[in-house]
């Protein structure tokens, strides 16, 4: 039996993972499970989403027989992960954080990072500050509360409010890189570019599916029969 990887996220934003995926693993099969039900991730309690992913994974294990779980949000990968991992120690999980070691690397002096309420206050973000921020780069986290709803309604008028606030935030910082810390985001990358014109946006997606890719083959878990297929779950 072909076994699928399992990809989930509170709504549309992980799509953009997806497509990443699809590029590097064509003949994969995949499950996407989009909580529109539950969107958005980013605020709400730790426990609330812990509880949600769990029962997500659940499924997508026991009904769905994925052989791999892909968590494409990092909202969810910075407050489920280790759980997840101890839960189920035969599935090899793969995660989405801020790309900010590639902000780090790439030497960006004033890097602006967005993502959710949740996100931003994460140990895991810290974590990545801590481990990669040189001491000569300044990273600015922005909290960007409703954003990845506002995308997932297609809420023009909200998502245009929202970044033109976070303009305001930071007009005195020379902002030279942004990190796209949801996975909603890129989906907006054009709204991005109006209101920071020339400012490259850096996101975790390709670097998603890079591991998804070395951790089948660590697994031995290639398929090579698979036609790319998706099927698409809607908890809403």
């Amino acid at each position: 039996m072909n076994q699928k990887i399992g990809i989930l996220d509170s709504g549309i934003g992980g799509t953009t993972v997806l497509t990443e995926i699809k590029k590097l693993l064509p003949k994969e099969d995949y499950i996407y499970y989009a909580d529109s039900k539950n969107n958005p991730y980013g605020e709400k309690t730790e426990q609330e989403i812990n509880e949600i992913v769990d029962d997500i994974v659940k499924y997508l294990i026991t009904d769905k027989n994925c052989k791999m779980i892909v968590i494409a949000c990092n909202t969810a990968t910075t407050r489920c992960m280790k759980n997840l991992k101890e839960k189920y120690p035969n599935i090899p999980f793969i995660g989405t954080v801020p790309a900010i070691k590639v902000a780090c690397d790439n030497n960006y002096k004033n890097t602006l990072v967005l993502a959710t309420p949740s996100t931003i206050d994460s140990l895991r973000t810290k974590e990545l500050i801590r481990d990669n921020k040189k001491y000569d780069q300044e990273i600015t986290l922005i909290s960007c509360e409703g954003l990845a709803n506002a995308i997932e309604i297609k809420n023009q008028e909200k998502i245009t409010k929202i970044l033109s606030d976070v303009k305001d935030q930071v007009k005195n910082k020379k902002i030279d890189s942004i990190v796209l810390g949801c996975t909603h985001y890129p989906l907006i990358k054009e709204d991005i570019n109006k209101i920071f014109p020339n400012i490259p946006q850096l996101d975790g997606s390709f670097g998603v599916a890079k591991e998804v890719k070395r951790q089948l083959e660590i697994n031995n878990l290639r398929n090579n029969s698979g036609k790319g297929d998706v099927e698409f779950i809607n908890s809403k």
